[in-house]
């Protein structure tokens, strides 16, 4: 079985790591303020440059026609989607992928701080920053 290479992956480890570690502490039930506080910390202490509420324009034919606000970026490549409180809205997924385009950012996580500490990974296919290679193709699969 092949063993397919993520973008980013030490970079996704750690915030993970760190995701995990801030949980562990504090535990389920504050607001989402105090874990991307906590998460800043402790993505600072492990090495990693953190900015937090950074706006982007969204521009359609020249016109800025909307605002963008992340809650952080890890090492100006790492979108972070903070989420707290007992369920994960489905409007998170399209909340990430709606900042990965207007950041033209490849990777984002959402980290949800609920009852039970989750994280999803998702990846824009349309970044410019790490264009995507036609797959190889495989020998076995041409028959």
């Amino acid at each position: 079985m092949p063993k397919y290479t993520l973008i980013d992956e030490r970079l996704t480890y750690s915030v993970i790591g760190a995701f995990f570690e801030v949980y562990n502490q504090l535990g389920y039930g504050f607001g989402e303020s105090v874990y991307a506080n906590g998460l800043e910390q402790e993505l600072k202490a492990r090495g990693h440059s953190v900015a937090r509420e950074v706006s982007f324009q969204v521009v359609y034919k020249g016109f800025v026609i909307g605002i963008q606000r992340v809650d952080m970026i890890v090492d100006d490549r790492l979108i972070v989607e903070n989420k707290a409180g007992p369920d994960l809205q489905k409007g998170a997924v399209r909340q990430l992928n709606s900042y990965l385009r207007a950041s033209n950012r490849t990777i984002g996580l959402v980290l949800h701080f609920g009852p039970q500490p989750r994280f999803y990974r998702y990846l824009n296919p349309e970044s410019t920053r790490h264009p995507r290679k036609p797959p190889e193709r495989s020998d076995a699969a041409s028959g």
